[in-house]
C-alpha cells in the first residue's frame, strides 16, 4: 500500500556510481535525513507497521540505525539499544552479547552485539534497519534476542530488497520494496 511517506522516500532516493573499479552502485539515502517531513514521519511509520505490538526496546545496527532506531523507539514508547559491529571504531567495553552474521550483500561476515546489561528476558524487541537486503545483521540480532530470553516482535525497515523467505523468517515489514525504487 503506497503512502505519502513511501512515495516521498522513493522520490528522495538515488543511486550513485562510485566510479572506476566499483562493482556496484551505492544507495544515496541522504535526502531522507535532510527532509524534515520525512525525518518526522519515519519513526511513527515504522512503529506503526506493528500497531498491536508493544515493544519494550528497539534495537538497530550502527551506523544508520543510530539515527533511525531512536526515532522508532520514541514513537513506540520504547527504549533503544544500539547494535554495534565488532571491529568498528566504537569499541565495546563491558558485557556485550555478540552473534556472527551469515554473509551479507558483500559476502562479509560480521559480529554484531548489544549491551548485555540492557537486554533482558521478557523484553519485547522490535528490530529496525534502514535497508534489508540479505537480512544478515538482523538474523544475528535475532539470535542475540532469543539467546537472552527476550521475545522478537519482528523487524521494520524503510526498504526491503531481501528474498521473501528472509522477510518471513524475520517477520519483516517495510515501507518500500526494491521494486519501487528507480
Amino acid at each position: 500500500m503506497e503512502t505519502v511517506l513511501s512515495r516521498r522516500l522513493v522520490e528522495l532516493f538515488g543511486w550513485i556510481d562510485p566510479g572506476p573499479g566499483s562493482t556496484h552502485l551505492v544507495s544515496d539515502i541522504s535526502g531522507w535525513w535532510r527532509d524534515p517531513d520525512v525525518l518526522a514521519q519515519v519513526g511513527p511509520a515504522l512503529a506503526g507497521l506493528f500497531p498491536e505490538d508493544r515493544p519494550t526496546v528497539v534495537i538497530a545496527p550502527e551506523v544508520t540505525g543510530l539515527l533511525l532506531g531512536p526515532l522508532v523507539a520514541v514513537a513506540a514508547g520504547a527504549g533503544f539499544l544500539p547494535a554495534y559491529k565488532d571491529g568498528g571504531e566504537r569499541r565495546r567495553v563491558g558485557p556485550t552479547r555478540w552473534a556472527q552474521t551469515p554473509p551479507d550483500y558483500r559476502g562479509r561476515q560480521l559480529r554484531v552485539g548489544v549491551d548485555g546489561r540492557r537486554l533482558n528476558p521478557g523484553d519485547r524487541v522490535l528490530l529496525v534497519d534502514d535497508w534489508v537486503d540479505t537480512g544478515a545483521q538482523l538474523d544475528a540480532l535475532d539470535r542475540v534476542v532469543r539467546d537472552t530470553g527476550a521475545d522478537l516482535i519482528g523487524a521494520a525497515a524503510l526498504v526491503a530488497t531481501c528474498p521473501p523467505e528472509v522477510g518471513e523468517r524475520l517477520g519483516l515489514r517495510a515501507l518500500v520494496t526494491g521494486d519501487e525504487l528507480p
